[in-house]
């Protein structure tokens, strides 16, 4: 069982940048891959971005490519998304997620969920 937590959100200006953490407890953390999703009001869940377990692989979604950069300190359980150029339209609720491994976090064949964490940009 992984408990996902995610903090870092908020209100930023237009070409700000934040940095999202999402903490995990249980001791299978580092054996699973981990992911960012968002949810932007009126859309569906996407997928951002993906790392394996020992991050010598990851994965994103073209929009945040070059922006965004997922990484994870298995020493300390957590999963990050530092993400730079913010744009309106990356306001959503992000989510962390846990998976067997990066291909199946993509297919949001996902076992564990966060309960989110508000971003919000203003132009």
């Amino acid at each position: 069982q992984v408990q996902l937590v995610e903090s870092g959100g908020g209100l930023v200006q237009a070409g700000g940048s934040l940095r999202l953490s999402c903490a995990a407890s249980g001791r299978t953390f580092s054996s699973y891959a981990m992911g960012w999703f968002r949810q932007a009001p009126g859309k569906e869940r996407e997928f951002i971005a993906a790392i394996s377990w020992s991050s010598s692989n990851t994965d994103y979604e073209d929009s945040v490519k070059g922006r965004f950069t997922i990484s994870r300190d298995n020493a300390k359980n957590t999963v990050y998304l530092q993400m730079n150029s913010l744009k309106p339209e990356d306001t959503a609720v992000y989510y962390c997620a846990a998976g067997l491994h990066t291909t199946r976090v993509r297919r949001n064949e996902v076992n564990y969920w966060g309960q989110g964490t508000q971003v919000t940009i203003s132009s």
